[in-house]
């Protein structure tokens, strides 16, 4: 689902979502699964797909700031 709500070529993509070349960085719980979808964008042309490391969790074992509310709410 995310390849074809990203591509927008795809006819069912995001109307504000990223362009090919902006920054996208997929996130999961543990940095497996956001791994393989961002080799699925870089396949799709997003040239600077990536993922974070650790995921989730990595990011929050590390410390790092976390906010309770959404930044974006996409409908």
């Amino acid at each position: 689902m995310l390849e074809w709500r990203l591509d927008p070529t795809s006819g069912y993509s995001m109307s504000d979502g990223p362009t090919k070349d902006d920054v996208v960085v997929v996130v999961c719980n543990e940095g497996y699964s956001s791994s393989l979808a961002a080799s699925d964008l870089k396949r799709l042309g997003f040239r600077w797909a990536a993922d974070l490391v650790g995921g989730f969790r990595g990011y929050v074992e590390a410390g790092l700031p976390i906010d309770e509310e959404p930044t974006r709410v996409v409908e």
